[in-house]
This record gives C-alpha cells, sequence and structure tokens, in this order.
C-alpha cells in the first residue's frame, strides 16, 4: 500500500504531466488555428505575435532584435528568419540603432501597419470571440493569473541555469 505522501505525489505528477501535455497540445494548435485566421493577409501566429509587439506604444520607436526576442521569449536565430521574411514581405523595416550602431531596430512599416490594423485584426478578435466562446471573463481572469504563474515559474527556473552556465555549471 502506498504511503499518503507517495500517492500524492503520483497524483500531483500524473495532474501536472496531463497539464504540460494539454499545453502543449493547445500551442500547437493556437500556431494551426492561429495561422489559418491570419493565412489570407500572409502572415503565420509568429509574424502575428511580432506586429502585436510593434504595435504597443511602448515599442512606437521600434525595438532591437534582442529586445524582441526577449518580449516575445524566443531565440534571437530564430526571430532573424523571421524577421527577414517579414523585411521581404513588407511589414517590417530593419535599420541601424541611432543610439548604438551595432545594434538593429525593427519598426513596422506603413504597409504592416495597414495590414496588422486593418486587415488582421477583425479577424484576430473573430478567432478570439470563437476560440474563447464558453469563457466568463472571469474563467479568463483565472486562467491569465495561473499561465502568468507558470510563466513566472519558467523564467525564474531559465534564469537559474543562465546562471549556472554561466558560472561554468
Amino acid at each position: 500500500m502506498e504511503t499518503p505522501n507517495i500517492a500524492l505525489s503520483t497524483a500531483r505528477l500524473e495532474l501536472a504531466n496531463r497539464l504540460f501535455f494539454r499545453l502543449y497540445q493547445c500551442a500547437n494548435m493556437l500556431h494551426k488555428t492561429g495561422s489559418r485566421a491570419v493565412e489570407d493577409e500572409g502572415l503565420t501566429t509568429q509574424q502575428w505575435a511580432v506586429l502585436g509587439a510593434l504595435s504597443r506604444e511602448q515599442a512606437s520607436g521600434g525595438m532591437s532584435i534582442g529586445e524582441l526576442a526577449r518580449y516575445l521569449m524566443v531565440s534571437r536565430q530564430n526571430l532573424s528568419g523571421l524577421i527577414g521574411r517579414m523585411e521581404r514581405d513588407g511589414h517590417v523595416a530593419v535599420g541601424a540603432d541611432d543610439r548604438d550602431r551595432r545594434s538593429r531596430i525593427v519598426t513596422m512599416t506603413d504597409s504592416g501597419r495597414h495590414v496588422w490594423l486593418v486587415l488582421a485584426q477583425p479577424k484576430i478578435r473573430a478567432y478570439y470571440e470563437r476560440i474563447l466562446t464558453d469563457f466568463s471573463t472571469n474563467d479568463l481572469t483565472h486562467t491569465l493569473h495561473y499561465l502568468l504563474k507558470m510563466l513566472d515559474n519558467m523564467q525564474r527556473l531559465d534564469a537559474e541555469r543562465g546562471r549556472a552556465e554561466d558560472n561554468g555549471g
């Protein structure tokens, strides 16, 4: 017979496994269904995220590649290819940073702003409504709260690993 502590940790492990697997499935479905929602605008969910980040008031002067990578929590390498495609498509422009000539600043072009505000936004809003149709405002608030808690813990773990790697560990 299992002791209560072992049974509890086994049940908790099983719940954690189910939770993280569902998050994995949600991320994959977000990419698949979200990209379909904006495909007529020539966007993917990754490009949608970049345009969303650049559309914020805080980013009105653009963002460096490093800032954008940190904000989106992606590697600079993955972001670099994405930005290159978006630049080719006319959604963003990349230029030298006036404050640091070694750094490159990404800004949304007028064409990218039109795609984002006029073409994509109505489809993104409709997508949100369909996906969140059975969610109350309270459900959304709680879901966001718990996802932010998980994200904070993941960022803390990532920072700890980075410190360990910096110290030769």
